[in-house]
C-alpha cells in the first residue's frame, strides 16, 4: 500500500518506556489509557520522525528513562509512498540526537524528504491567547510541513540575529562590524517570510477546497517589515541606533506574528470560546493535512493528544470522518477506549498502563 505510515515502532529506555514494540498498519492508532500512564511519550516519539525538536522541543537528555540515564533510541519503519525506510534515532547518556535511515547517518532535514508529520497537543490550546512567540512557532511548523529547508533559513536568520545582538549588547557602533551580518539576517529573513506566506496560501486554499465540520479560520501574517532581502538589509542599517538603545533588534521575521479569525462569525479567534478556538485549531490542522497530501503525495503522519477535549460528541464523530477520508494514519491519545467507539475498525486499539513507573503498551485485537 502506498501513502504514509508506520508499520513498526520500538522505544527503547525512552521517557517512561523501557521497552516498547509497536507493529501497526496503515489505519489510525487509538491510544487510550488513564493519565500518566505514558501515551503522549509514545507521540513525541512519533513526533521525532520528523526535522525538529519533536513535540515538547524537549532536549536529548530529558527524554532518557530515569533514573537509568543511559540514553535512549525509537526504531521506527516507515511507508512512504511505496518505499519502505528504516528510521533510527537515538542519543547516548545525554549526547546530542542522532539519526540514520536506512543504516547511513543523515542530518535531520533528511527526515523531511520522506516524511510529513503534523501534531496538535493540549499546550496549543492557549495559541490564540499567549504571545506571539508560540503561534510563530506554529505557523513555521506549517511552514516546515512543506518546506523543510525552512529550517535551515531559520537557523541561519538567528545566528547571525544572535551575533547581531552581541554587537549592540557591546554598544558597538563601527558600521563594518554589521554589515556581513546584515547581508546575511537579509538574506535568510525574506526567505523566512516567503516560505510564510506560501505555507498560509497553501492551508487557506485547503480550507477553501473542502467541506468540512470545522469552522474556517482567516489567517494573516502580521510582519512590520520590508520583504525582500534589499528592503529588509537596508531596514536593519537604518535601524541600528534604536537596536543599539534596544540591545537588540527590532525589526525582522522574528517579530511576526499570526491573527487569525473565526470567518462565519468574524470573530478574532482570540475573543472565541475555548471550544471555538479549539475547533479552529482542528480545522487548520486538517486543512494543513489536505495541503499537503496534495503536495506531498501522501497525507501526514498525525499526532493528535486528547484530541476529545474540548469537542462534543458531534464534532469528535465528524473529525474521526474527516481522518478516515483523508486516509492519514493519526496517531491520537484519550483516557478511556470509548472515546474512539465510533471508529470502529476502522482504528486500531493500544492499551498503555503503568506500573510504577513503567509504562506497557498493547496493541488489542
Amino acid at each position: 500500500m502506498s501513502g504514509l505510515f508506520l508499520s513498526h515502532l520500538t522505544l527503547s529506555h525512552f521517557r517512561s518506556h523501557k521497552r516498547a514494540v509497536i507493529d501497526s498498519d496503515a489505519r489510525p492508532v487509538s491510544i487510550f489509557g488513564p493519565n500518566g500512564a505514558g501515551k503522549t511519550n509514545i507521540l513525541e516519539a512519533v513526533s521525532l520522525l520528523s526535522p525538529g525538536r519533536g513535540l515538547r522541543r524537549s532536549s536529548a537528555s530529558d527524554m532518557t528513562r530515569r533514573p537509568e540515564a543511559l540514553g535512549w533510541k525509537i526504531t521506527a519503519h516507515l511507508h512512504s509512498l511505496g518505499q519502505v525506510h528504516e528510521i533510527e534515532v537515538w542519543s547516548e547518556a545525554g549526547a546530542a540526537r542522532q539519526l540514520r535511515i536506512d543504516g547511513k547517518a543523515v542530518a535531520q532535514n533528511g527526515l523531511g524528504r520522506i516524511a510529513r508529520v503534523l501534531w496538535l497537543i493540549p499546550s496549543m490550546d492557549r495559541l490564540w491567547i499567549e504571545g506571539a512567540e508560540g503561534r510563530r512557532r506554529f505557523l513555521d511548523r506549517m511552514t516546515l510541513s512543506f518546506l523543510p529547508d525552512h529550517a535551515d533559513q531559520s537557523l541561519a536568520y538567528e545566528k547571525a540575529m544572535r551575533e547581531r545582538n552581541r554587537l549592540l549588547k557591546d554598544m558597538v557602533r563601527e558600521p563594518s562590524w554589521y554589515v556581513a551580518l546584515e547581508q546575511q539576517m537579509a538574506e535568510a529573513g525574506s526567505a523566512i517570510h516567503a516560505n510564510r506566506v506560501a505555507a498560509l496560501q497553501a492551508i487557506t486554499e485547503a480550507q477553501a477546497q473542502a467541506e468540512t465540520a470545522f469552522p474556517t479560520a482567516t489567517l494573516d501574517l502580521i510582519c512590520d517589515m520590508p520583504t525582500t532581502a534589499g528592503g529588509l538589509r537596508q531596514a536593519l542599517a537604518d535601524n541600528r541606533m534604536r537596536d543599539l538603545s534596544a540591545g537588540r533588534t527590532l525589526i525582522g521575521p522574528h517579530r511576526a506574528d499570526l491573527e487569525g479569525v473565526y470567518a462565519a462569525k468574524d470573530v478574532p479567534a482570540r475573543d472565541c470560546s475555548t471550544g471555538e478556538q479549539k475547533a479552529l485549531l482542528v480545522s487548520l490542522i486538517l486543512a494543513n493535512a489536505r495541503a499537503l497530501a496534495a503536495d506531498f503525495g501522501a497525507p501526514p503522519l498525525l499526532l493528535l493528544d486528547e484530541v476529545a477535549a474540548h469537542l462534543d460528541a458531534n464534532r469528535r464523530a465528524a473529525l474521526y470522518e474527516e481522518l478516515s477520508a483523508l486516509g492519514a494514519q493519526a496517531w491520537m491519545t484519550g483516557t478511556g477506549e470509548e472515546l474512539f467507539d465510533t471508529l470502529g475498525p476502522r482504528a486500531q486499539r493500544l492499551e498503555v498502563t503503568d506500573a510504577d513507573g513503567l509504562s506497557t503498551a498493547r496493541m488489542l485485537t
